[in-house]
């Protein structure tokens, strides 16, 4: 069957065809619109729906009862939820990648839709564009929508297998490329945040979350109303935590917190809700390697049972969810209190236990002094007994022998003064006379002095300076030699001996003065 339509010179001209099955005689009325004709023609053909049914009835024929197994790649997908229905192409790539060796519509409903949504549950993996998937498809054709591939199972291990190479390698690459920052140790990753120390109390939390984000509100409620009544510091930093298109604003508000100065104890990752897929941001290359070295310990609660995310294997502590992260802040924070509580009590013991051992020393202490001090002032008693016998009878003899010595120096002290007057007399006049020659000697010395330093200021007064032939400068009515003060342009006083000139800086340059030594 052949249909046509076209322009002739601008006007509209229709091909009417009547035809029947099989090799015929067709007859073909022919209108144009602008000379009216009718053109009888003869040409064997079919219906566009005879052939479509022709093509439906062997496939059906070929397929049907019929399902493979085909590993390909998903593109071009859209879900219509209103429907269930999963409309998508599948594609094989060449070895490169790039080039596409073959494409089939496909689309899943009723219980291929329940096996997309036990996949994702599954694995994790949203079924989506840019996935390899092995699906069981049968093959049909519609005579209106053409050859599709309608999707009956879908292989959970299959997708497991590849995301969990796809993990694999990607954490051979962490340890591969960064030999400093992540390490592979007997089985287990060993990184830089690792190794952090944990500050003795945690206080100030940096969280970093979705907004209005359940699993960031169970957190903070969990840390705020904690039994031992700790108060900490909760600053919330915005993100998106699912997606791996979202890697990049996540690794921005990373840095956002880093760049934020704020000297915090923890950077806690926290994530609630949301679909198994959503945790494949967390397996990102890019944000492994960022949590492996970032300065600041993290902890992560990303709410997942199973399997650990790149993201928990490059953080410093890996918590299931945000709960527990902040149970695990709570139990840090209240370890320390029971260590401190329990030298607190050691002390107390050891203190209990020393004070006890030097009570009974000191007893023991007590009675050796009292018994030695009985002894001792028994002893000293009869010495000072003896002694205030000998000191009375020595005083005796003492006051009689001073009294005596006594009388004698007033004999003298009558008899002497007068004497000791006189010379000191005679010792000051001849003191004053050596006052009066030595202070006219001094004061004629000191008047030559006087002359010689008056000679000198005289000299070196500025009025005779200037009349040497030198100037001084001022800039902005001060006196200066800072050739730093003075700028090309600016008006300067310049003073002689007996003038005072105003002029202008034209040039600066050095000066070393050689024409004046000497």
């Amino acid at each position: 069957m052949r249909l046509s339509v076209c322009l002739n010179d601008g006007n509209f001209e229709r091909t009417d065809v009547e035809s029947v099955s099989g090799p015929s005689t067709a007859r073909a009325n022919v209108f144009s619109g602008t000379t009216g004709y009718y053109q009888m023609i003869s040409t064997p053909h079919i219906r566009l729906s005879e052939l479509a049914g022709i093509i439906q009835e062997t496939l059906d024929r070929s397929f049907r009862g019929r399902t493979f197994w085909v590993v390909a790649d998903v593109t071009n997908h859209t879900y219509k939820e209103a429907s269930n229905y999963h409309y998508f192409e599948l594609v094989e790539k060449g070895a490169g990648k790039v080039d596409i060796i073959a494409r089939i519509a496909g689309k899943a409903w009723g219980n291929g839709s329940s096996k997309i949504a036990a996949f994702e549950r599954a694995t994790g993996q949203r079924f989506t564009g840019n996935i390899q998937v092995l699906i069981s498809v049968s093959v049909t054709y519609h005579p209106r929508f053409g050859l599709a591939l309608d999707l009956q199972d879908i292989d959970t291990n299959f997708t497991l297998g590849v995301l969990e190479q796809q993990r694999q390698a990607t954490l051979q690459k962490l340890v591969t490329e960064n030999p400093g920052i992540v390490q592979l140790v007997h089985g287990n990753y060993i990184t830089q945040n690792q190794q952090l120390p944990l500050p003795m109390v945690i206080q100030s939390v940096a969280l970093v979350s979705a907004l209005n984000s359940a699993g960031a509100e169970d957190f903070r409620h969990t840390l705020e109303n904690n039994d031992p009544g700790y108060r900490f510091r909760i600053d919330e930093y915005h993100t998106a935590v699912q997606g791996e298109h979202n890697a990049e604003a996540f690794l921005d508000c990373l840095k956002s917190v880093y760049q934020s100065k704020i000297p915090y104890d923890v950077v806690v990752i926290t994530r609630g809700g949301g679909a198994q897929s959503d945790f494949l941001i967390f397996d990102n290359y890019l944000i492994g390697l960022a949590l492996a070295k970032f300065l600041i310990p993290v902890i992560t609660g990303i709410g997942h049972q199973k399997n650990e995310t790149i993201a928990d294997l490059m953080a410093h502590t890996a918590l299931k969810t945000p709960t527990k992260a902040a149970e695990f802040i709570i139990a840090h924070n209240k370890l320390f209190e029971d260590r401190l509580l329990g030298l607190q009590k050691t002390v107390v013991i050891k203190s209990q236990q020393m004070f006890n051992a030097r009570f009974q020393e000191l007893s023991y202490l007590k009675s050796l002094v009292v018994n030695h001090a009985r002894d001792n002032l028994a002893r000293e008693k009869d010495a000072l007994g003896a002694l205030n016998q000998a000191v009375t009878n020595q005083a005796k003899d003492i006051l009689y022998r001073l009294k005596s010595d006594l009388m004698r120096v007033a004999s003298t002290m009558t008899s002497r003064p007068s004497a000791m007057i006189s010379n000191r007399v005679n010792n000051l006049q001849h003191t004053i006379g050596h006052i009066r020659s030595f202070s006219m000697q001094y004061l004629k010395n000191q008047r030559g002095y006087l002359g010689h330093f008056q000679g000198m200021i005289r000299m070196m007064a500025p009025s005779n300076i200037l009349k040497k032939g030198f100037a001084l400068v001022k800039v902005d009515g001060q006196v200066t030699s800072n050739p730093a003060s003075m700028q090309v342009g600016q008006d300067i006083d310049i003073i002689l001996s007996d003038t005072q000139i105003t002029t202008t800086v034209k040039s600066k340059k050095p000066y070393h003065g050689d024409e004046f030594n000497i």
